[in-house]
């Protein structure tokens, strides 16, 4: 039995290694040969690299058919110039942000250190290489290709080029789009045009969504869709052991010889074009059906700057007034986050103040969205999944609405009494959102749209892709053909849509942490302790006859009384129990917070200033 041991220079070979050795399947190569030299991209029996990338292969033993039988590889693509210190898999693990990846990405905020550094991004770049190997089952003659887009953070270029450095060395063909929207990422592994290198076979976006300008993250595509949180789990225990194995020496001939191997292309034109189409063909194929329609975009300084120009403009519209369209990834004016009050207040002064028809505003990576009518009216949040509700019900009669948690009732009530539809309420997150709407499909209940309170909203026609672009393009849609039908009005047409939304006079979210430190958690996780704080308030409304459970409830406790309801539900990820109430009245809304004050004081961990300022301020 021959043992090979030692260090390989990697380009295209990473592939046939990291296939052989996946932690992702368990199954033996089908084709295995008993000369590893053979993997190799080799001119006259030479590594068609030298420099920093290289691979360790330790204590790779081979049966005589060639199966693998130690099943662990190292690939390094740590660049020369940069340290690698040691982490731990609970390290890797800890970027984990449901089915995304984010970390701190820049220094220099006070007890927030650096976690997602170079080397780790190629780790990590190189784990999701390995995952498709083992997925797409490619043989030796086609090489895997991924596609690489960013938001306008300050950190982007140099993971894009981490990342490029983690795929390149794993033998990965790599198309650099540069500024790029998530949903666009997506898009690449369906698009079929081999002049812009489509379709790809996996795509990586480097984004961390609203959050602060030091962080930043990886979110993960294939042409079946986003990673879940169990691929998340996978690559980055992959990287660990990847990552392990790295060494800081090399040279930057390596690099830069990385860099001249990635091809660059304009691939949101492509994309673009999609969506202008997409207009056209709603209005009966007319050139431009949105002409002398003025619409405002706030982009936040994110990557959603081109809607203005590559798809409002070549529809006709006027955009002036629009704001915030250079890319900064210090976002000086708000934060890119269409739920934030401040941003929404932005982007509705302008509506109001250019006279626009219509206002729109995307999130950092522009897989969210929002919109505000000509009268300033915000249409986010129930609003939102209200109106894309009326919309896909006139497509689909009666098909089912899958919402996240913190739905409003008298959204409900509009889906089912005055739309016809059926709402199916789910759990926060809008991963699990998607999911549940697939989920539905798959078991006979037809369901088009899940969208989430945040902007999140996927469509079955659209690849239940969430796109924030896309889901402007169906307002516009609806704009464009009721224009070429003769019916005017703007963006009447929208707000007429939601036309008998009930919609509560008090609406608070309230955040309760949890002190994963103090005494009363016995050296119980936080999860334990937020269900038994759950736990507790199931058993005391059960006893209150004032108070009614939710029926049908799939995360935390939701509750009606005194003409309103709240949810107390634990977070996806953070030691906290966010508290949401909604009433008709300020009066009622204290009672109901009342009612969770009464629970919640019982247990000392809990951080329940907020609630009770609330409860005493109203």
């Amino acid at each position: 039995m021959a043992v090979l041991s030692g260090r390989l220079v990697q380009n295209l070979s990473v592939a046939q290694f990291c296939q052989l050795n996946s932690p992702f399947s368990n199954q033996h190569c089908r084709h295995c040969a008993p000369d590893l030299h053979s993997f190799l991209p080799i001119h006259g029996r030479k590594s068609a690299w030298i420099g920093s990338f290289a691979v360790h292969l330790r204590s790779i033993s081979l049966h005589p058919c060639g199966s693998v039988n130690r099943r662990t590889v190292y690939c390094n693509a740590a660049s020369s110039a940069i340290a690698v210190p040691p982490l731990s898999l609970a390290d890797f693990l800890k970027l984990q942000n449901g089915s995304d990846i984010r970390g701190v990405a820049v220094a220099g905020v006070e007890g927030e250190p650096v976690t997602l550094t170079e080397p780790v991004s190629e780790a990590i770049a190189a784990a999701f290489a390995a995952w498709l190997m083992d997925k797409k089952r490619t043989d030796a003659s086609k090489r895997l290709r991924v596609s690489i887009g960013h938001d306008s953070r300050i950190s982007a270029p140099k993971l894009q080029d981490a990342v490029s450095r983690g795929l390149a060395g794993s033998g990965v063909e790599v198309v650099q789009y540069g500024l790029a929207s998530t949903p666009a990422m997506f898009n690449s592994t369906l698009t079929e045009n081999e002049e812009y290198f489509c379709p790809v076979d996996g795509s990586i976006m480097i984004t961390a969504s609203h959050l602060p300008y030091n962080r930043n993250g990886f979110k993960f595509f294939t042409s079946a869709g986003g990673f879940g949180k169990s691929d998340i789990k996978d690559v980055l225990e992959y990287a660990a052991n990847i990552y392990s194995g790295f060494v800081a020496e090399g040279l930057r001939e390596s690099q830069t010889k990385v860099s001249a191997s990635v091809k660059r292309v304009d691939y949101m034109s492509i994309y673009t074009s999609d969506l202008v189409q997409a207009v056209r063909t709603a209005a009966g194929n007319i050139e431009n059906p949105l002409e002398g329609f003025h619409i405002v975009v706030d982009a936040g300084n994110g990557a959603g700057g081109f809607f203005p120009t590559k798809v409002l403009e070549p529809l006709g519209a006027v955009t002036t007034g629009s704001q915030f369209l250079d890319p900064d990834g210090m976002f000086p004016n708000h934060i890119p986050n269409p739920e934030d009050k401040e941003a929404m207040k932005a982007i509705t002064q302008a509506v109001l103040d250019n006279k626009a028809d219509l206002g729109i505003i995307f999130d950092t990576d522009v897989d969210r969205s929002a919109a505000v009518d000509s009268a300033g009216r915000e249409l986010n949040r129930n609003r939102l999944i209200a109106l894309m509700s009326a919309i896909v019900l006139e497509e689909h009669p009666g098909t089912t609405i899958v919402t996240d948690s913190v739905t409003s009732d008298g959204l409900t009530e509009f889906i089912e009494k005055k739309l016809g539809g059926k709402h199916h309420r789910f759990k926060r997150g809008y991963k699990n959102v998607i999911d549940e709407g697939i989920r539905l499909n798959t078991i006979g209940e037809e369901s088009h749209l899940a969208i989430e309170t945040s902007g999140h909203g996927a469509l079955q026609e659209n690849h239940w892709l969430d796109d924030g672009a896309y889901l402007m393009v169906k307002l516009l849609n609806k704009i464009a053909s009721a224009r070429a039908a003769g019916v005017s009005g703007g963006s009447k047409v929208l707000t007429d849509l939601v036309e008998g939304l009930q919609e509560a006079a008090v609406a608070v979210e309230l955040r309760l942490k949890i002190d994963q430190g103090h005494a009363d958690l016995k050296g119980g996780s936080f999860r334990d302790y937020g269900d038994a704080v759950l736990k507790h308030l199931e058993t005391i409304v059960d006893s209150n006859p004032k108070l009614q459970k939710a029926p049908v409830n799939y995360e935390g406790v939701r509750v009606s009384g005194f003409g309103g309801w709240f949810l107390l539900r634990l977070s996806l990820h953070d030691p906290v129990l966010p508290l949401n109430i909604e009433a008709q009245s300020n009066e009622d809304a204290v009672k109901l917070g009342l009612a969770v004050l009464d629970v919640v004081k019982e247990f000392p961990a809990l951080d329940i200033s907020a609630l009770v300022k609330f409860v005493h301020a109203t």
